[in-house]
């Protein structure tokens, strides 16, 4: 039993919180309300200061009716403020989860990352559920709406999940990693190589030896043919062709081929370079040097330059000439050749002339 001290004692209500009381009361029972979270912001707001009771009921009178539910310009706001408080929230986790796993020494590269995207899926999709569990989102009231938007994201962001599930792939069988050196047609048909420097969600950044940076789409990386100088070792082969005259010794020309290979820095002592005997060419003996490298993703042009200078100077060191093109040159025997060579021979004898 309650004694009058006790009522007496009690606080009385304000006409803020009972009004806003009132209004909840009546708003809940006349329309539902898809967001009890907003809700109960209000009448924790209310409660505590009439002045901001007063702001926060002016703005949720301010609404607008969609079928049997109700929004409010308040609504807008707490979905707002949640929105952002949680936003930044999710993206300073991400980052601090990616600057431990940067430290995580006992994981390799391919590792790390593929942790780092599991993890953001992780703090991304509890950051989802918190909105909803904050703003108390009746997701049976919004059940034809996310049908019906739930069923165009998925036909929009197809390929972005697609190339995402292809990257988590791609990192799990590690048939692609950063780092790797790979060769690619661009959209002109020529054929070029380029490093990746990373993977990301919807494609995979590849810098050329131009700075040029292509983003391939995951997907096309898991369905097309991937040509990989990098995947099981790092060692890729150059060939470079070579023309000598006939007349040379060939036997001197692969050894000065040979020092010249093997005094580019960048070539490989083991496996060592090579020479075959491709072909009888047109203008001469056609050689090809075949040389091994470690590091295609410094270029493999400047290697092949290298050679090529090297073995020039060693060629004229030698005696051993660049062959050049010839051409056998037949004149037939035609009424006008004869008048032209009369006439040529009566100009070379015509005194006037010298």
């Amino acid at each position: 039993m309650t004694t009058p001290a006790a009522v007496l004692a009690a606080p009385a209500p304000t006409a803020t919180a009972t009004a806003a009381a009132a209004a909840t009361a009546a708003a809940g029972t006349a329309t539902p309300h898809p967001m009890s979270g907003a809700d109960g912001i209000r009448d924790a707001v209310a409660s505590r200061s009439d002045t901001f009771g007063d702001i926060v009921n002016t703005l949720d009178k301010l609404a607008v009716q969609v079928g049997a539910t109700r929004f409010s310009l308040w609504d807008l706001f707490v979905v707002l403020a949640v929105l952002v408080l949680l936003i930044s929230a999710a993206w300073g986790a991400n980052r601090l989860s990616s600057r431990i796993l940067s430290r995580a020494s006992s994981l390799d590269l391919t590792q790390r990352l593929l942790t780092e995207k599991m993890a953001g899926l992780f703090i991304w999709g509890l950051a989802i559920l918190i909105g909803i569990d904050v703003l108390g989102i009746d997701l049976t009231a919004l059940t034809v709406f996310s049908g019906a938007f739930g069923l165009a994201i998925g036909f929009g962001l197809q390929k972005t999940f697609g190339n995402l599930i292809a990257g988590i792939i791609l990192l799990m069988d590690k048939s692609i990693k950063p780092g790797d050196v790979i060769a690619i047609t661009d959209q002109g048909g020529q054929y070029t190589f380029g490093q990746i420097r990373r993977i990301g969600i919807r494609a995979v950044s590849l810098t050329t030896r131009d700075q040029k940076e292509y983003l391939i789409p995951n997907e096309n990386l898991m369905i097309n043919q991937v040509e990989n100088w990098s995947y099981s070792s790092r060692n890729v082969r150059i060939q470079v062709p070579v023309v000598i005259p006939y007349a040379s010794d060939i036997e001197r020309a692969e050894e000065l081929m040979l020092e010249a290979a093997r005094s580019v820095p960048r070539v490989l002592v083991a496996p060592p370079p090579t020479v075959w005997l491709d072909s009888f060419a047109e203008n001469g003996v056609a050689f090809v040097i075949h040389c091994w490298i470690t590091d295609p993703e410094e270029g493999v042009g400047n290697v092949r330059s290298d050679v090529l200078k090297t073995l020039w100077r060693l060629m004229r060191e030698n005696g051993i000439k660049v062959p050049y093109p010839q051409r056998d040159l037949n004149l037939r025997d035609t009424e006008t050749m004869r008048e032209m060579i009369e006439a040529i021979r009566g100009r070379s004898s015509d005194p006037d002339d010298h």
